[in-house]
């Protein structure tokens, strides 16, 4: 009689995953909610405004709007029109000084990396 394990039974040793791709932070993408966050936030300084009194008027918590500010919250569309409403602004004002900055983030490391200066487009993209 041998000492043989079943194959059901054996243990096999797992190979550890693989390392993701290593990232730079000149290599990554930039978060929507850092680019609309980045934009409120800038709105509201140039207002001389408190985080309180843009909160109360969009009718949203404090706490919550200055996460958002930070980046730190996907905000609903119905949060980002309402700070963007309490700030004097429409949705599509917020949503496109938010693409700037992404073009002008991009662009500038795209055009680095192609050796251009400029974007590699003009105009706003949007895929469904």
């Amino acid at each position: 009689m041998t000492n043989r394990v079943p194959n059901h039974a054996r243990v096999i040793p797992l190979r550890p995953a693989p390392a993701p791709p290593a990232t730079t932070p000149a290599t990554r993408e930039p978060l929507w909610r850092d680019l609309v966050g980045d934009v409120l936030r800038r709105e509201r300084l140039a207002q001389e405004r408190t985080l309180k009194d843009v909160a109360d008027a969009a009718r949203i918590s404090m706490p919550y709007l200055s996460e958002v500010e930070r980046g730190r919250k996907e905000a609903s569309s119905e949060v980002l029109a309402a700070a963007a409403q309490a700030l004097g602004l429409g949705l599509g004002d917020l949503l496109s000084r938010a693409h700037g900055e992404l073009v002008r983030v991009t662009g500038a490391r795209a055009a680095t990396s192609r050796g251009m200066s400029g974007s590699a487009h003009s105009g706003l993209l949007l895929a469904a």
